[in-house]
């Protein structure tokens, strides 16, 4: 079985879990090869040159209208003599709404990254199209079937998860009080979903002798280096890490800090698990209670409560015991439920189960008449300022 797996090569949590979807997909039998779109003449992201061999690139034109890259698409997938797709929803809309057009033999699933109701109805606006859907969260997958009508039987959930190859096994020593704790936020710069700008209120509440890195990139970069208090040496940036770099920084710290207003199941915090990183991290129903028992192998606070998390990341250093055993706790629990392994075998059974017993689809639509659906259109929430949906997204996870 051959798969087309929508993305383009890049550093962030969507790639990396095709990387290991590919590894673990090999030995049964099926061949996962990306499917990306960049505009004419960019070629692949840099740094991502070598994953050409892995997939297929797509290159549109800055002034079409989905139309004509969505036929390049259909061509690139029938030449590859592909089985099937895998849509992640969102990650580009043209690749999302492809799945209403393609022929009825190909295979389609689509898998569900995040929580937000964009993104709940631009699944929902493909959903007749698709045999499956994959739900990285068990609160993805409550809120498709609950409120989206979505068929429970054809409606999973299978977390994200990491190569355990990466991250050594070797027991961290615990560090003695008098050393301050090493703090890291890792992943996309930006405060909307990521929260981001509530790290210098939550680094002035600390001692002195905590250092905080922050390694990634994006948008509100420049905002967060404008109001972060501390300087070089308590707080770095690294910029952008390489995906193999990851493990050694991870291990290099010792709390990590996910802030974030809304998320599916962030590649980051499997990563910092595996790595004994202890993570102090929103708590959001049915996305970050999945992987963190609160107290067991990780602390929780409530999104968007800094003194909350200040205060446990005080505690923590006060209490070193209690920071070793959630880190032992962290990569038990990534290795009980959350490996490349159990991740593959359990699309492997899906994507088995729909080839053999394809559920009926709706027709799929004419390329001529290309259009996108409301649900994959800009809606009333992308006009509203963002404070008022960072209010939004807060009172939403406090109920």
């Amino acid at each position: 079985m051959k798969i087309a797996y929508f993305v383009l090569p890049h550093l962030g949590g969507t790639y990396t879990v095709f990387r290991h979807l590919r590894a673990g997909l090999a030995p049964d039998g099926i061949e996962l090869c990306w499917l990306g779109l960049t505009l004419a003449g960019q070629g692949l992201p840099a740094g991502m040159e070598r994953e050409a061999a892995f997939g297929t690139l797509v290159e549109a034109t800055a002034s079409d209208d989905g139309k004509s890259t969505a036929r390049l698409m259909e061509r690139a997938i029938l030449a590859g003599g592909f089985d099937g797709v895998v849509v992640n929803v969102l990650s580009d809309r043209v690749q999302t709404n492809i799945v209403r057009y393609l022929p009825p033999y190909l295979l389609r699933l689509m898998v569900v990254h995040n929580i937000t109701p964009g993104t709940y109805a631009a699944a929902e606006a493909i959903r007749p199209y698709v045999h499956a859907t994959v739900c990285v969260s068990q609160r993805c997958r409550d809120d498709l079937v609950k409120r989206h009508q979505f068929p429970a039987g054809r409606t999973f959930v299978i977390a994200n998860a990491v190569s355990l190859d990466a991250f050594p096994a070797a027991d961290r020593p615990a560090r003695p009080i008098g050393q301050g704790l090493r703090l890291l936020f890792l992943g996309r710069i930006e405060d909307a979903s990521k929260g981001i700008l509530w790290l210098p209120d939550i680094l002035e509440r600390l001692p002195a002798s905590s250092t905080l890195t922050i390694a990634g990139d994006g948008p509100d970069l420049k905002r967060l280096k404008a109001t972060m208090p501390g300087v070089t040496p308590r707080v770095v940036y690294t910029g952008a890490v390489a995906a193999d770099a990851v493990p050694a920084l991870l291990a290099a710290h010792d709390v990590f800090l996910m802030l974030s207003r809304y998320e599916g199941l962030p590649m980051a915090l499997v990563e910092a698990m595996a790595a004994g990183c202890v993570p102090v991290a929103s708590a959001l129903r049915g996305v970050t209670d999945m992987i963190v028992e609160n107290g067991q192998d990780g602390l929780l606070f409530p999104v968007g409560d800094t003194a909350r998390a200040a205060a446990i990341v005080r505690a923590l250093d006060k209490d070193r015991a209690q920071l070793h055993g959630l880190s032992l706790g962290a990569r038990r629990k990534v290795a009980g439920a959350f490996t490349v392994e159990r991740m593959a075998a359990q699309y492997a059974a899906v994507l088995r189960d729909i080839a053999a017993n394809p559920p009926p689809l709706a027709a799929p639509l004419a390329l001529d008449g290309w259009s996108m659906p409301r649900g994959l259109r800009a809606g009333l929430r992308t006009f509203l300022p963002s404070p008022l949906k960072n209010w939004l997204r807060g009172v939403r996870e406090r109920l």
